[in-house]
């Protein structure tokens, strides 16, 4: 079990070490001698990493889609996208990931309102809130994971599933002028820009990798899901 979790330590760790923004924005992990430590098995610490490190890419994220469609940072702020991204992630305790400019709406709700023609606002926001949310409710809300949690694999495998959709949503929803919504990924004769789809890799990669662990040692059984993206509904979680 200390194996797997090296090697998923070593994973992410690979995934990070080339973003400059991870490398200014990942918290330190608590000494493993701490009092809170101690009520930690391997894989509490692995599911720690796990999510710390999809929230640090969502944020990542987050800057990426305003940096690359300011007009909807200006719909919400006249900062700059790493301030907006800085009061969204660490201001949770004002807004507990509930926005009245979205209706309060969370997860898969908030994602389909970034898409919606009727919707006028920051489409930036209900994507990310969405997506964070989403992925918070597979780990029933927790952010810090110890030996009396119980996580089931089959919602963290779900919403793995359910961020490649929303990541495909992503790079094929249109307007009805035909334009995407949100710009993210870009291949052309000038540009390659696929950091958006490295950075989706990313989250589903420590996603499933976790969810495999878990239930290999939990002795659950996956339910695994074969679906046409481009007709996939999103799965429980």
């Amino acid at each position: 079990m200390r194996l797997i979790g090296l090697v998923f330590f070593l994973l992410m760790l690979s995934g990070c070490t080339n973003n400059p923004f991870l490398k200014n924005t990942i918290p330190e992990r608590a000494d493993s001698t701490s009092i809170n430590q101690l009520a930690k098995t391997d894989f509490d610490r692995m599911a720690d990493m796990e999510f710390s490190g999809n929230v640090q890419s969502l944020r990542t994220l987050m800057v990426k889609l305003y940096k690359r469609n300011p007009r909807e940072l200006a719909k919400s702020t006249a900062d700059s996208a790493e301030e907006m991204a800085e009061w969204v992630f660490e201001a949770k305790q004002q807004h507990h990931w509930k926005f009245e400019a979205l209706g309060n709406k969370q997860d898969t709700a908030a994602i389909f309102l970034a898409f919606d023609a009727q919707y006028q606002g920051d489409r930036v926001l209900p994507f990310i809130v969405g997506l964070h949310t989403m992925l918070a409710k597979a780990h029933d809300n927790k952010t810090e994971f110890f030996i009396t949690d119980s996580i089931d694999p089959q919602k963290i495998y779900n919403v793995a599933r359910n961020v490649e959709i929303a990541a495909w949503k992503l790079s094929n929803s249109f307007d009805e002028n035909g334009q995407l919504y949100l710009l993210s990924n870009e291949i052309n004769d000038v540009d390659h820009n696929l950091s958006f789809e490295r950075e989706f890799g990313k989250i589903i990669g420590r996603t499933d990798f976790y969810a495999s662990a878990l239930a290999e040692k939990s002795q659950r059984f996956i339910s695994r899901v074969a679906q046409s993206l481009a007709t996939a509904v999103f799965l429980p979680f």
